[in-house]
Order: structure tokens, then sequence, then C-alpha cells
């Protein structure tokens, strides 16, 4: 439970099928700046409050766990070491990967559950072919029994809050477990249910930044949570190695970003660049860490048809065989885009598009679909 409208929701619909539920909230890091600890977004005094109230609405226990430390290390400290390393991190899909999906997973087991919910936007089809999101509570006990392949990963009903693109890390072991209970729902339906359920939280705003910043601004994050001198300016040149100007810092920029590009400045701030001009916009084409080097030109240069990726996940357990054509998503609010994958001997991919795409950037993941069925993916390199 968050305290948001979703998992409360969850929690509700599975208490009215008459499942013993038990709340669960993680407390998670979150920055200490001047002196004063800002709370983490996703568990503010204020959201542990109204979390609270929903479980004693709702008459089930409720405990807030500390899960601090492995969240710095796994999320926070991946992310931060992302962007020095050029990449744009997605810490979603960190989170998911090892805090939600395996800390809290194991804790949830460990207290003799059968199942972990959470108020994602997707959906599991059970091996018996069941799409629906809440199993019967008489239903098998302990369904990791049944044959893992047959578990497959689903988009939400609702394409707008579709969440399928951060849960691609699941596996067999964690799909047989678990529920999302308002998968099949739009979010405006979403908000109905918990109105006409009284709970207090139906109309509460959803969160939208990086949960752990206290302002969020992520550059200003880096330069306090970063060595000295780890961040430095550079040289920008364009795709024929011409210097236009200097940048501020590689981790300030990403593929395809025009602000603060083409056009004269002052003085240098974060994210924009001081002394370029250009007769046409510019956009970040690359970043080159080992030289400190940004690349940019015009938007022509900007697409590619081709990538790879590593650290894949194939949700079956296996890719399919031989060559296959998918549809990817190479950002989370990304358009699905044609594409052939070819699985390569040391467990990375290669991609090729149908049509270029402009933004493809490495740290974002690369989600495989056929059709509503997430099959799985990897991370840009």
């Amino acid at each position: 439970m968050s305290g948001g409208v979703d998992s409360s929701l969850a929690a509700a619909l599975l208490a009215e099928q008459g499942y013993e539920v038990t709340g669960v909230m993680m407390r998670l890091w979150s920055e200490v700046a001047a002196g004063v600890e800002s709370s983490n977004k996703c568990c503010s005094l204020e959201a542990v409050d109204d979390a609270r109230r929903v479980a004693d609405l709702l008459g089930i226990p409720f405990y807030l766990i500390n899960v601090e430390q492995p969240f710095k290390q796994r999320v926070v400290d991946f992310t931060v070491a992302s962007y020095l390393a050029g990449e744009t991190p997605n810490p979603c899909v960190q989170c998911n990967r090892h805090i939600r999906f395996d800390y809290l997973f194991n804790y949830a087991m460990s207290l003799g559950a059968d199942y972990l919910a959470t108020g994602h936007y997707a959906r599991v089809r059970r091996p018996d072919g069941n799409q629906s999101l809440v199993i019967s509570p008489q239903s098998p006990r302990h369904p990791s029994v049944q044959p893992p392949s047959h578990h497959s990963l689903l988009t939400g009903l609702d394409p707008a809050k579709d969440q399928s693109y951060v849960l691609h890390v699941l596996t067999q072991e964690t799909l047989a477990r678990v529920l999302f209970p308002v998968g099949e729902y739009s979010k405006p339906h979403v908000r109905q249910m918990a109105a006409e359920r009284g709970l207090p939280v139906a109309s509460r705003h959803d969160s939208q930044d990086l949960c752990f910043l206290a302002d969020g601004d992520y550059r200003r994050f880096l330069r306090d949570w970063t060595p000295q001198g780890a961040i430095e300016p550079g040289p920008i040149v364009d795709s024929g190695g011409r210097v236009l100007g200097r940048h501020n810092g590689l981790p300030f920029y990403t593929v395809g970003q025009r602000k603060g590009l083409g056009a004269l400045a002052t003085a240098p701030r974060s994210g924009a660049v001081a002394g370029v001009a250009a007769p046409e916009p510019l956009f970040v084409l690359r970043l080159e860490p080992a030289s400190n080097t940004l690349v940019v030109g015009p938007a022509a240069e900007l697409g590619r048809d081709h990538l790879t990726a590593h650290s894949v996940n194939w949700i079956a357990g296996q890719p399919p065989a031989g060559p296959f054509e998918v549809q990817v998503k190479i950002r989370y609010k990304a358009r699905p885009a044609v594409a052939t994958v070819a699985p390569l001997s040391d467990g990375r991919v290669d991609v090729r598009l149908a049509q270029p795409l402009r933004d493809i950037t490495r740290g974002q993941a690369a989600v495989f679909y056929q059709g509503e069925v997430c099959l799985g993916g990897g991370l840009i390199e």
C-alpha cells in the first residue's frame, strides 16, 4: 500500500472477495537536505497516514517496513552511477526488479502470504488461460506448482495507464504469486469505485516525479550526491567533430534533448549550453563519457534503426526461437514500434527497427510485446 488510490482500491477489492488481506507499506530512502529530512514521495507522513486510514476502514492489519538501505543501494546508487556512465536510467524498473518484486515479495512470502498484490495497471494470464487479475480465494494455493511457462504478463486495459513496461522484469516465480486487481479498469473507473467505497484517497493526485528527489530537480540531486569532480564541463561537438561550445556535465543531458541547444546563452546553467549557435535546431545525438563529449546535430541525424540490449529478462523463462517480430517500446511513454529481435549467444539481443526512432537512449529499457503480451525486455546499451 502506498497511500494512493490504486493500491487502496486493490486492497478493498481483495477484501470484498474474501481474501485475508494485510497492508504493507515500504519506508524508502529519502534525501537529507540542509539538516532536515525530506520524505520520499512514495512514503511521506501524509501517505503513511492515508494508507493506515484505508487499512483501518477495511479492517485489515497494516505494517510499515524499513527498506531504506536496500533502496539506496539498489535504486539510488544505481541511478547515480548510470548517469555518470552517460546513461539515462529508469529507477522504477530497478525498484521493481530489486525492491518491490524481490525484497517485498520475499517479505510477503515470509509472512506466509499466498500472493503479493499491488496497484499496478497490468494483468496476468494464468496457466488455465484465466485473464482475471483477481483469483477466487477458492483457487489452488501456492500456484507456483503450475507449469511456469503458462504465466503471461498482459498490458493493462487502460492504455493511458498501462505499467507493463516497468514490470517486464517479472519472472515465472513472481508472476505465479502476484495479483494486479486494478489492471482491468481505467483510472477514472478506479477513482469512481474508490469513491463508492468511501476510501479517503479516491481523489488523491498521482505522483509524477522520481520519488527520492526532494525537489524534483535531478540535476541538483546529481550535483549533491556525486563526488567532487565527477561531473565536469566538456566540449560540445557536431557529428563531424567540430567544436561548437561547452556543456556543463554529461549527466545533465539525454538523447533527443533540444532545450538550451542551438541558441546563444550568456552564462552557463544546468542543462544549458554556453556559446552554441546554429542555423537550425540542434538535438543531443549521443553522450561520450570516455572523452566527456556531448555530440549534437540536426533532427535529420537523430534517428536510428538498430539497438542492442543487455540484462534481458524473458518472462516465459526463455526467448521465442530464432529472430521474431515484436512491438518494442524504448521509453515508458513511447509508442510501440515494429521491430525484429534476434537473441545473441551472450544473453543480449539485437533489435532491428522497421522505421528509425529518434530517442534510443543508453540506460532506458527496451521492452518487447506481441499484441497485449509483454515478452520481457532489457537495458539499451
